[in-house]
């Protein structure tokens, strides 16, 4: 009878399975991670049904916006990315989505007041005045985002122990700099379940902000302890932290 899968078995498994797109379906079983309580799946679909033109910044494989049952006479969504960028286009196409390729740091290539709703989940930088530029007055930003912080610990087990998160302008103040009303704002901390080292490695490789430069080859001896941890103590755990913000454009 075959044993449980080695350490080298495991980590060959997850650094061969796919990570294009921004869908995590391959954890099942192999970790977990507490949802926010707001419902930020639910809170977009409402959003979407209500507009009449929209912008999905950053948009992954397209996986959440896809999810909206009823999209906005005009959609469109932006992604960096190049093999996200087919997989967006595909799973937004039955949507009448467009895709354009833009660079997270780059401006927006739309015209000012172009949408009357702006959303993002888990944006790698938020462009506070190029969103308050692309809105219309009265317009709706919807954001979640990732905390600063989120999942430290498996960072600091990879990395060492890491400094403080440096002081930064709030999502608030720079949201109000750039004009815009925040009328929501709530943070939450979830907990991270790693139940083995495949799926270490695989998140390592997909959310790759957690330890930046992530390879196997580098962080063999890091895999090893924590796949023996993991086998002597039971599952890791960190937490992720998430944040959700909602502002408004003045009319």
């Amino acid at each position: 009878m075959a044993g449980p899968p080695t350490f080298e078995e495991l980590v060959a498994e997850g650094a061969a399975a796919p990570v294009v797109g921004w869908d995590f379906s391959w954890l099942d079983g192999r970790a977990t991670e507490e949802r926010p309580p707001w419902g930020y799946s639910r809170m977009l679909a409402d959003r979407m049904a209500r507009a009449a033109a929209a912008l999905d910044i950053q948009t992954g494989g397209g996986e959440v916006l896809a999810q909206i049952p009823r999209p906005p006479p005009v959609l469109a969504a932006t992604e960096s990315w190049p093999p996200n960028l087919e997989v967006a286009r595909r799973n937004l196409a039955p949507l009448g989505a467009s895709v354009a390729e833009v660079d997270d740091a780059a401006d927006l290539p739309f015209a000012a007041a172009s949408f009357d709703l702006v959303v993002s989940r888990h944006p790698t930088v938020t462009l506070w005045p190029e969103i308050a530029r692309v809105l219309r007055p009265a317009g709706t930003y919807l954001s979640q985002q990732v905390g600063a912080g989120s999942n430290r610990e498996l960072t600091e087990f990879m990395l060492g122990p890491q400094p403080a998160c440096p002081a930064r302008i709030t999502r608030q103040a720079a949201a109000e700099a750039a004009g815009l009303v925040v009328v929501d704002l709530r943070e939450r901390s979830l907990r991270v379940v790693f139940y083995d080292i495949a799926a270490v490695v695989y998140f390592l490789r997909k959310v790759i902000w957690t330890v930046p430069g992530f390879t196997v080859e580098a962080y063999r001896d890091q895999l090893a302890r924590l796949h023996d941890r993991i086998a002597s103590r039971g599952p890791f755990v960190a937490h992720a932290q998430r944040v959700l913000i909602e502002a408004r454009k003045p009319r």
